[in-house]
């Protein structure tokens, strides 16, 4: 593609040309019908004051028989002397006189008036005008080419100094056109002369009002680039962070059961390497969680069966709640359908925030599953009987590592935050409120065209009111 700079001087000079090209053709046109007008006038006047120097005896056309005669007729200039050519006609047809310049037949048939005539193969404008007081019929006329002659050496006086300034109006459009994008060039070099890990706003001087939605889309650019560079070395810190810690204590506890002096050494050594097994799969499975919903697309997406998502996910959650001793209840309405942009991440959502209920909930709790459809939203609610979340960290607890003063042991702090990023992803809320008589109370809220069953197809879960 040809640069910016060049495109716009072709495209001005092109409606330049044509634009002129159009004066041409305007002034050519204009200049013609003047001119031949005014010729027009000239050719009249002749023949009248030829009539008036005849019928005041200046002029003796009583010589019998056609005799050539200078008659006087105005001149146009040095360049267009005796152009002008008359012949004077009795009524009954016969020639009284001409001027030297006249052509030998006759300039015009017998209508008066102005008309065109070939004569001698040559073409001519004639004025006709009668003498009734003398019964004579006066001719002047001019030769065409002579008419357009005078309107080339018109048009060409007009239009060689409109020729001459091209060439002057295409460099002044050139410079015009490089000064108005030399806004973009002072951006290109502030650029081009950025370091890799400079992402502050473009310093390119003031911006015309064209460029400054470009500049403010790269400051936005570099913005979002910058915190997800953040986002990216926090992520990596405290991941590495994490997995340390784990995998140091699983290295420390399977070389005490290699030196275990007896059989309950060895298999409490043992319990604690498979606890520190758990946690770091946990902890990896979380991290690649977060990996896909950061990535995940938006828009489009397909219709789920979101009362068998939840009942599928109670099913895989029932061996930890059991190890915990908590049951899980759902409590939701049946035949709920919703279209989504990724049907894995409602799941992943869901999964973290049951998950991090049964870890907090005392042995024999409930954690409640519950789910509903109310103005074209659909949600989901998880209610436990934990220590709650204190007020002081409500607002922090979707960040990214990080475990309040109530979190249970062994977690990450990267449940709630992975919720959150899913959530959003969907277009939805995540909330979180105390719930009454003790615990906390986790919602998503999904936009969703309202509980819908997609044709041909009907729920498959188990009884949504039933224990899992």
């Amino acid at each position: 593609m040809t640069s910016i700079r060049v495109r716009l001087f072709a495209i001005l000079l092109a409606a330049t040309g044509a634009v002129w090209l159009s004066a041409v053709w305007w002034i050519q046109h204009s200049t013609r019908a003047e001119v031949e007008q005014v010729l027009d006038a000239r050719l009249a006047e002749a023949a009248q004051m030829v009539s008036s120097l005849i019928s005041d005896r200046r002029i003796d056309v009583t010589t019998a028989g056609p005799v050539a005669r200078d008659l006087p007729v105005p001149a146009a200039g040095a360049d267009y002397a005796r152009q002008l050519s008359c012949q004077i006609w009795s009524l009954d047809g016969a020639l009284l006189g001409a001027s030297a310049s006249a052509p030998s037949g006759r300039l015009a048939a017998e209508q008066t008036g102005f008309s065109d005539s070939l004569v001698d193969g040559e073409a001519w404008r004639v004025y006709t005008m009668i003498n009734e007081d003398l019964g004579l019929r006066v001719m002047v006329g001019d030769r065409l080419t002579v008419r357009d002659r005078l309107v080339a050496d018109v048009a060409r006086g007009l239009l060689l100094p409109a020729l001459a300034i091209l060439p002057v109006l295409a460099a002044l459009i050139w410079i015009s056109v490089g000064r108005g994008l030399a806004p973009l060039g002072r951006m290109a070099r502030a650029l081009g002369q950025r370091a890799a890990e400079d992402l502050g706003p473009v310093a390119a001087g003031p911006l015309p009002r064209e460029i400054r939605p470009m500049g403010a889309a790269l400051d936005g650019l570099f913005a979002r680039v910058a915190a997800a560079r953040a986002r990216e070395k926090s992520f990596t810190a405290f991941a590495a962070h994490e997995l340390k810690t784990p995998l140091a204590g699983i290295k420390t506890q399977a070389q005490i059961a290699a030196m275990a002096p007896d059989e309950a050494t060895r298999r409490q050594a043992l319990a604690r390497i498979e606890s520190g097994v758990a946690r770091t799969d946990r902890m990896v499975r979380q991290l690649l969680e977060l990996a896909a919903v950061d990535g995940a697309p938006a828009g489009g997406g397909e219709v789920v069966d979101v009362t068998r998502l939840v009942s599928d996910l109670a099913q895989d959650m029932q061996r930890l709640a059991a190890g915990r001793e908590v049951r899980l209840v759902l409590k939701v309405a049946p035949g709920l359908f919703c279209r989504i942009p990724d049907p894995v991440l409602p799941a992943v959502a869901l999964r973290n925030i049951v998950e991090n209920a049964v870890l907090a909930s005392p042995a024999g709790e409930e954690v409640v599953i519950e789910g509903v459809a109310r103005d074209a939203r659909i949600t989901l609610s998880v209610l436990d009987r934990g220590p709650g979340i204190p007020e002081a960290e409500r607002t922090r607890v979707t960040e990214r590592f990080f475990r309040g003063t109530s979190a249970p042991a062994g977690g990450s702090g990267l449940g709630l935050a992975i919720a959150q990023v899913a959530v959003e992803r969907l277009g939805g809320r995540l909330g979180f409120a105390p719930r009454t008589g003790g615990g906390e109370a986790v919602r998503i809220a999904l936009p969703c065209a309202g509980p819908d069953r997609e044709s041909g197809r009907t729920p498959k879960g188990k009884d949504a009111a039933a224990r899992a």
